[in-house]
């Protein structure tokens, strides 16, 4: 179907991905006339971790020289897409999922928000961000400082392992089928299971606080176990009592929304967008 509107949808991709989970997402919103993009971030593309032949990684090696992608790599891989839509007047809203909620909000850039483009008599903008599973970092937070304890007693997550290098290297999943695709039939999460790659910790500061000036939306995830229902409503808790409530939303879902409940979640991107021109068109008043 031909993109029939003004929206567009740009996705922040999770940690240890490629593009290619979220092409079922990407396909139902456009059958439904939203155009929508998820470029591939950095500190998951295999090319650029230096693990020789990526059809057969070898995660044991040394760092890349001037060492992995971090925060500001994926920043500007999603600014590289984001900005041209905005330029072409699109109004855009972001959606990040689990470790893509750090890039959605760091790349929310004050001078790419509708409103602030309205303010200076030009179209198209960031109308919102919807975070999916995703995480919620506070400004001054990576996401490794984020959830790793204070003490400094380094924690690995039970979905992941470190090689060789350790928390100084790259880290994969573990048991992908369980932690990421516990809902999918036992063939298609082995599928997009091979489809996974690996990630350094993640430890570039959050520094733009999107929380405080765009509407932003939480879709919980009640069947995840990588990260628990009770952990997503505390992150988004916690940042809502400093800036504001979000916007809640709930689904069956395991991590993978995109892939178990992807019509859905297209409805909840519907939703959250028309509600958020509804209250934009509200505050503007009668023309």
């Amino acid at each position: 179907m031909p993109q029939t509107s003004d929206l567009a949808v740009l996705l922040c991709h999770g940690s240890y991905h490629t593009p290619a989970p979220y092409g079922p997402l990407l396909e139902a919103l456009q059958a439904r006339g939203i155009a929508a993009y998820c470029p591939q971030l950095p500190t998951a593309d295999l090319t650029k971790l230096n693990v020789g032949d990526v059809a057969n990684p070898d995660f044991d090696r040394e760092p890349p020289p001037g060492g992995y992608p971090q925060g500001e790599e994926d920043t500007d891989a999603v600014l590289s897409v984001l900005k041209p839509l905005v330029e072409a007047s699109k109004e855009v809203l972001i959606v990040g999922h689990s470790s893509g909620g750090w890039v959605a909000t760091q790349a929310a850039h004050r001078d790419l928000q509708a409103d602030v483009r309205k303010s200076q008599g030009l179209a198209g903008g960031v109308i919102g961000i919807l975070y999916a599973g995703a995480f919620v970092i506070p400004v001054g937070e990576s996401v490794n400082s984020f959830f790793q304890p204070k003490d400094r007693n380094f924690v690995t997550p039970p979905f992941m392992t470190f090689h060789k290098h350790g928390a100084a290297g790259l880290g994969t999943v573990v048991n992908a089928e369980k932690f990421l695709f516990n809902d999918l039939h036992e063939f298609s999460a082995k599928q997009w299971a091979a489809t996974l790659t690996a990630s350094p910790i993640l430890t570039s500061k959050l520094t733009n606080d999107a929380y405080s000036v765009l509407p932003c939306a939480y879709l919980v995830l009640e069947g995840d176990l990588t990260l628990p229902r009770e952990y997503q409503e505390g992150m988004v808790g916690l940042q809502g009592y400093k800036t504001g409530n979000f916007t809640i939303y709930n689904c069956p879902a395991g991590h993978s929304p995109h892939l178990s409940w992807t019509e859905g979640m297209v409805d909840t991107i519907e939703s959250f967008i028309a509600k958020v021109k509804g209250e934009r068109g509200a505050k503007q008043g009668p023309k």
